[in-house]
């Protein structure tokens, strides 16, 4: 009896939870071929060509969940957990080297804005992902400046809290702090970061700050903590299918370089079914003016479908001193690259479900 009322009761339950909540499945498999025209050794040294199978050239390949329920009063639970991967070994990869490496949070989200805690993307780098004109390609791309100079930090935040407020008048600011979690020292791998972006549809500004210590409990297969603090400003104008974007960042890394980076491009979607974009980025430290680098490259999209793209880019780097810009954050062996000039040419495909 107590059985038959228990599932009276969990039936009736059923429909009403399936009604206000949802979990999503969703992924990106990203694979290309790649090629350069120098590859540095383990001593920097130019070690020849390279022609590879890599993962991920214009997007990083991943999966996750994504979940989300409404309680009522317009206020929502949310939840995160997402994964990369390598298209050509299967194995872990474009993370912090952890199974869910790459989020990894819950929220609460209402009229009042969103507060989210656990691993999450801080608001800078959210802030350079705004203002880039390739949208953070794998490949020939501002992105493969920022790992260049910080790796993960900043990117993939463990232990942190963050909110971000609604949109008012095309304003919206966002907060985050990361906490170490050493016993007696505070400030031991203590991250923060703050952000703000305006867009009206046509102008966009935003800029952010970052400040992140070494230390703490985090510890991962990729450093997420090395010790920098981070500015950026950016814009954008948008007139029609034609964006421009410009970008100022700034790195300075305790004990290493002071980079200024400069950049900026165009990108133009073809009726709708072509994008076409290109950038420039000129990186110099201000603590040794012979240590710079410029990176430009273009690329090219093909949309077969809502989910399928083929895609091609050309890139070139040029390095001075003690510089070493690299072409692709995915594949490991031109992550970082050689004095000189450096070319290269990506080619590939990518599926999102």
């Amino acid at each position: 009896m107590k059985r038959s009322i228990l599932a009276v009761a969990l039936l009736g339950i059923a429909p009403v939870i399936h009604a206000q909540s949802s979990v999503t499945l969703y992924g990106v498999i990203d694979a290309s071929l790649l090629f350069t025209s120098k590859t540095p050794n383990a001593q920097g040294q130019n070690a020849g060509r390279t022609f590879a199978l890599a993962d991920g050239g214009l997007s990083p390949s991943l999966f996750g969940f994504s979940g989300v329920e409404d309680l009522g009063g317009g206020l929502k639970a949310k939840f995160k957990i997402e994964s990369g991967f390598n298209t050509g070994t299967g194995g872990i990869n474009d993370s912090n080297g952890n199974f869910f490496g790459r989020q990894a949070w819950v929220a609460l989200e209402g009229n009042y804005g969103e507060v989210r805690a656990g691993l999450q993307f801080s608001p800078f780098v959210n802030t350079i992902y705004d203002s880039d004109t390739r949208g953070f390609a794998n490949f020939g791309d501002v992105q493969s400046i920022y790992g260049n100079n910080v790796f993960l930090t900043g990117v993939h935040n463990s232990n942190a809290i963050s909110y971000t407020s609604p949109k008012i008048a095309g304003l919206e600011g966002s907060v985050m702090l990361a906490l170490g979690g050493e016993a007696g020292d505070f400030q031991a791998g203590r991250q923060y970061a703050a952000s703000f972006k305006y867009d009206n549809g046509t102008v966009m500004l935003n800029g952010a700050i970052y400040d992140g210590n070494s230390g703490g409990t985090v510890n991962t297969p990729i450093p997420s903590t090395v010790a920098f603090v981070g500015r950026t400003l950016g814009a954008a104008y948008r007139i029609g299918s034609l964006t421009a974007k410009a970008v100022f960042i700034n790195y300075k890394v305790a004990g290493a370089a002071n980079n200024y980076v400069y950049g900026g491009g165009l990108d133009y979607i073809m009726a709708s079914q072509v994008d076409f974009n290109g950038g420039v980025w000129l990186t110099r430290d201000r603590n040794n003016s012979d240590n710079h680098s410029l990176l430009a490259s273009v690329g090219a999209a093909y949309f077969l479908s809502r989910r399928t793209t083929l895609y091609t880019q050309v890139g070139v780097v040029n390095n001075h001193g003690a510089a070493n810009t690299g072409l692709s954050v995915s594949y490991p062996n031109v992550f970082f690259e050689v004095q000189g000039t450096t070319v290269g040419v990506n080619v590939g495909i990518r599926h999102t479900f």
